[in-house]
């Protein structure tokens, strides 16, 4: 059996008297494209920062392609690529520019015309950066990490903050990497782009890794249940929700009442009585299927925008 390319043995990271990772492990195929799901201050960008060579754990191993990030210098830095949580560049560097520099810190790259093109950048090659739309100037950066050809790709929240037309289009490239055989690690609290793009996914939480699987494997945790989300006209007492019929587990996120439920018609007609009985309202109620949301919520009694 061949060596992960991505390898993550109980890294421990602490900020003075912040715990930012406790005991992360999980290993990356090559090939696959691998996510890190969980809300801000989870640790997955102190994570990837470790493995690009960007921060020193405390304690703990990290191995890129059988290299240490931190000390295997240019030769590691030839292998990967990334797009970190904030890209910045000179206000007017023009967009060829900004490519044909990064093409020049490796010994080995690709043509930077053919990157244009693939990003759909060509008719902003002489533009400068500041005259980027913020889906263009991601474009540029994903099309900076890959112009040497790198055996691995990070990404960091690729998407954050960017309209829904544009993360499709950013979707698009993963897509096109993942068929191109690269591996990925994706960090993401997009539920919907985790399931979308990723082979495997480690949910991590407080520093921790807390479950690792495929979208599928992870949302079959929560098969047989629905989620039913609803408001109230007044709060509920604790508790009570978590004794209707046929509720696995019940929780209060700012106002909404979140029920995991067996039956779920049984659950809303036990709901409606309940409310007529207390003279409270509905006033409002959907329904969902399993998703690695649920899964979170059951796993942490947290939602991952929390």
């Amino acid at each position: 059996m061949t060596e992960p390319v991505i390898q993550v043995e109980g890294l421990y990271k602490n900020y003075g008297t912040v715990a930012a990772l406790r005991g992360v492990s999980f290993s990356v195929e090559e090939g696959e494209v691998f996510g890190l799901l969980g809300p801000n201050g989870a640790g997955k960008t102190t994570t990837v920062e470790i493995l690009e060579g960007m921060r020193t754990p405390d304690s703990g191993l990290a191995r890129v392609c059988g290299l240490d990030p931190e000390k295997s210098g240019s030769q590691f830095k030839e292998m990967i690529g990334a797009v970190l949580q904030s890209t910045s560049l000179p206000a007017k560097i023009r967009v060829k520019e900004a490519i044909d520099l990064f093409a020049n810190f490796y010994r080995v790259h690709g043509n930077t015309n053919d990157l244009l093109k693939r990003f759909q950048l060509e008719e902003k090659r002489d533009a400068f950066y500041s005259q980027l739309s913020g889906g263009q100037k991601q474009r540029l950066a994903i099309a900076m990490a890959l112009v040497n050809n790198p055996q691995v790709v990070f990404l960091d929240e690729p998407t954050a903050g960017l309209d829904p037309q544009v993360r499709r289009e950013i979707y698009d490239i993963i897509e096109e990497l993942k068929g191109g055989k690269k591996t990925v690690l994706l960090t993401t609290h997009y539920i919907e782009e985790a399931e979308r793009l990723c082979d495997r996914v480690a949910i991590i939480d407080y520093g921790r890794v807390i479950k690792i699987g495929t979208p599928r494997e992870l949302k079959h945790a929560s098969a047989g249940t629905t989620r039913i989300e609803v408001r109230l006209a007044k709060p509920v007492e604790n508790g009570v929700l978590g004794q209707l019929d046929a509720v696995a587990n019940a929780r209060e996120f700012d106002g909404t009442y979140v029920l995991h439920s067996t039956r779920a018609p049984h659950t809303i007609v036990a709901l409606v009585k309940h409310l007529e009985s207390d003279s409270n309202e509905l006033q409002s109620l959907e329904m969902f299927s399993p998703s690695l949301e649920d899964v979170f919520i059951e796993l942490t009694g947290r939602r991952l925008r929390d």
